[in-house]
């Protein structure tokens, strides 16, 4: 079936080709490409030809192909892609995600349409969904479109104390990270290089302005670097007494940076709330010492009382 499908491709987007050219481009034989033909037309797809050593095959003029033909490695790939994108919080809302899988579901054939079901409802992801900070689809289309062509973009911006501004941007690149889109660039209004959280945009316009991205430029590693200087209420270092090979394999690098110590591996992370750090702590197999802030041990052992609570609490009707 997939070859079919390819010889359906190929009489879309190269029409007349003779048998002999169509057997070339798939790699087989063309007593195989009449049996190819004589499928689709038992499939409804009006095939015509022309015999003689220079006839060729074409669809009938003014013939409109299906909206969705696909195999089923092509029909695994996208609904495998659907789901893994809501999962890590890829997909701008729940609402477009649900509605493409419908409209896949609806087009494809029923021995292919049930097995892509139960693989939707039963595949179980080691990881649970990012909660996402979804962008309006437009601006981030938008976006993408301005960074590939280079053109500069009108943004109307809210910041996290809740400013609004307007502003000109040259939008470098697009990064999803954590749970979040962003948008980096040259930010005329300050005259320099700046991040934006892409679900705080309101609107974007294109410019008649154009620029180009300088070369070398690498949009993830200036995010990751970006996040890593901002400010956070507590700078946290923690001596773990425990392998560091081990201990990196439960924290990895966007969470802490990991150095060797002659009493085990130093931690030091930061934090705008402590109680994330203290769950955190709780969840590793090693002893360990707090270096700071001593507001850590506070969280610690209030974690620690409602785990002890938990604990101790029967079900009820039994004895206490």
């Amino acid at each position: 079936m997939t070859r079919v499908l390819a010889l359906l491709e190929l009489l879309q987007t190269d029409a007349g080709l003779t048998g002999t050219q169509l057997a070339d481009r798939l790699g087989t034989d063309v007593r195989t490409i009449r049996r190819y033909m004589a499928r689709l037309r038992e499939l409804g797809i009006p095939v015509e030809s022309e015999g003689g050593r220079y006839g060729g095959y074409w669809l009938a003029h003014g013939y409109q192909m299906p909206p969705l033909v696909l195999t089923n490695d092509e029909a695994l790939a996208v609904v495998l892609g659907l789901i893994a994108g809501e999962r890590l919080g890829l997909s701008s809302t729940a609402t477009a995600r649900a509605s493409a899988l419908a409209k896949i579901e609806r087009v494809l054939p029923k021995p292919l349409r049930e097995p892509l079901a139960a693989m939707r409802d039963t595949l179980s992801f080691t990881a649970g969904t990012v909660i996402a900070q979804a962008p309006e689809t437009g601006v981030l289309l938008s976006l993408a479109q301005a960074s590939r062509s280079g053109r500069t973009v009108d943004l109307r911006y809210r910041s996290w104390r809740q400013e609004q501004s307007e502003r000109a941007l040259d939008p470098y690149g697009v990064v999803f990270h954590a749970g979040r889109w962003y948008v980096i660039g040259h930010d005329h209004l300050r005259g320099g290089l700046r991040t934006f959280r892409i679900d705080r945009i309101a609107s974007v316009e294109p410019r008649a302005e154009s620029f180009t991205t300088p070369a070398g430029f690498d949009p993830v590693g200036h995010l990751t670097a970006a996040l890593a200087q901002a400010p956070y209420r507590w700078q946290v270092e923690v001596l773990i007494d425990g392998p560091i090979e081990e201990i990196a394999r439960r924290l990895p690098d966007s969470a802490a940076v990991l150095t060797a110590h002659p009493g085990g591996v130093l931690m030091r992370t930061r934090a705008e709330r402590l109680d994330g750090v203290a769950r955190l702590l709780a969840s590793l197999e090693w002893p360990f010492t707090i270096h700071s802030p001593d507001e850590l041990r506070d969280s610690l052992r209030v974690l620690a009382g409602r785990l002890t609570t938990a604990a101790e609490r029967l079900p009820e009707g039994l004895p206490g």
